[in-house]
């Protein structure tokens, strides 16, 4: 059990205040949207196990089976699958989907057969990986989450009262709704940008307008004025996460974050394709292969009851499983302990209170985790927990 020296990643749209906040640290005045723990070669997380700090993939790679286990060893190779993070959005992060593992694998491999280079702002991926991915809401949480059933998208916008905007609804209420989804999709983001802000910028005045439903989309427009995005937008669900509650992200699922602090997993990828909100790379006809033009449900996930005390957020991924812990005050006692089972890599981390982590490991006997802070536990390692205070756990599926 190792205490996680973990970087925080600086992206525009982060808040200046949430995650320093949460760490009980002061503000720099500079965003700081998501603190990453894992072993992710991008910003890996530091341990120091007494021979100086050394990166979590390099604790890995020195003895992947005592580290990882033997079932995640043979299922995932010698690296660990997950990635954890604390993610804060001050403003609203790109409309963006995420391929299946054979879209990647596939992707992948034309992009480096073609020779183009992985920093380049064009190339859509970054990795063979798939990356399905779990956000659990710590404050209020705001997203957009799965393509909405075709007529509520169509009266969405129909009630803006732009003329421009009335062909796209009459598309959204006469075709079936996969082909009306793909169509109005295409056209907003393939339209020239330069030729449809104006109308985008008459919607997000009357979203100012209107108010209620309207709401999300005014303040989108507000951070992306002119963006076709903020069309797209409406065609997904918003979606507004109370404390606790989670949403899960397949492939292929169209979603934004917009505002709020949570706790994410996914699998250890980097394979993001744009759909809007963004100066970045939109590449149609790859969004047009990987995006999955369905109306869905918005799928919000409340944790089930798990064995000790243990609350999991149920998903249908191997690479990771998240769940947590509540605890109450032991008084001093071993009352209110909770054990965490050996059996494969785990991060545990904090988000309120105090909590002590108790091992029988030799080098790493005892841990106190404030808000913020995080283990990493090996797979032969047993923990035992104590409060009071709430410990999120991250490890693969057994």
């Amino acid at each position: 059990m190792d205490s996680l020296d973990n970087p925080i990643r600086p992206y525009a749209w982060g808040s200046t205040t949430a995650i320093p906040a949460l760490l009980g640290t002061v503000p720099t005045g500079e965003p700081q949207a998501e603190l990453w723990m894992g072993a992710h070669p991008g910003a890996p997380s530091r341990l120091n196990r007494g021979a100086g700090p050394r990166t979590l993939g390099e604790t890995i790679t020195a003895d992947p089976e005592s580290e990882l286990g033997p079932r995640a060893l043979a299922a995932f190779g010698p690296r660990l699958p997950f990635l954890l993070k604390v993610l804060a959005a001050g403003s609203p992060l790109s409309l963006q989907v995420h391929p299946s593992r054979s879209q990647a694998q596939s992707g992948f491999a034309d992009e480096e057969r073609r020779g183009v280079p992985l920093d380049a702002p064009h190339r859509n991926y970054k990795d063979a990986n798939h990356k399905p991915e779990l956000i659990c809401a710590l404050t209020p949480f705001e997203g957009l989450c799965g393509f909405r059933p075709a007529a509520r998208a169509a009266a969405l916008l129909e009630g803006l009262g732009i003329d421009e905007l009335k062909p796209y609804a009459l598309t959204l209420r006469s075709r079936p709704a996969g082909e009306a989804l793909r169509e109005v999709l295409t056209g907003l983001l393939g339209a020239d940008r330069t030729t449809l802000a104006p109308t985008v910028d008459r919607a997000a005045r009357a979203a100012e307008r209107l108010g209620g439903e309207y709401t999300p989309y005014a303040a989108i427009a507000r951070h992306h004025p002119g963006d076709p995005g903020v069309l797209a937008a409406m065609l997904l669900h918003h979606v507004t996460l109370r404390p606790g509650e989670a949403l899960y992200l397949g492939a292929g699922v169209p979603h934004a974050y917009l505002s709020g602090l949570g706790v994410e997993i996914m699998a250890n990828s980097d394979n993001v394709l744009r759909c809007g909100l963004t100066p970045k790379h939109v590449d149609i006809p790859e969004l047009l292969r990987v995006v999955r033009f369905e109306p869905t449900d918005a799928g919000v996930l409340r944790p089930e009851p798990g064995p000790g005390g243990e609350e999991v957020y149920p998903a249908p991924i191997d690479e990771f499983r998240l769940s947590r812990y509540v605890l109450e005050a032991d008084a001093g006692t071993d009352t209110g302990a909770r054990t965490i089972p050996a059996g494969g890599p785990q991060i545990l981390l904090c988000t309120h209170g105090t909590v002590i982590l108790r091992t029988d490991a030799p080098q790493s006997a005892e841990l106190t985790l404030r808000p913020g802070r995080s283990a990493y536990v090996p797979a032969s390692e047993t923990v035992t927990i104590t409060g009071p205070g709430t410990l999120f756990r991250a490890t693969v599926a057994q």
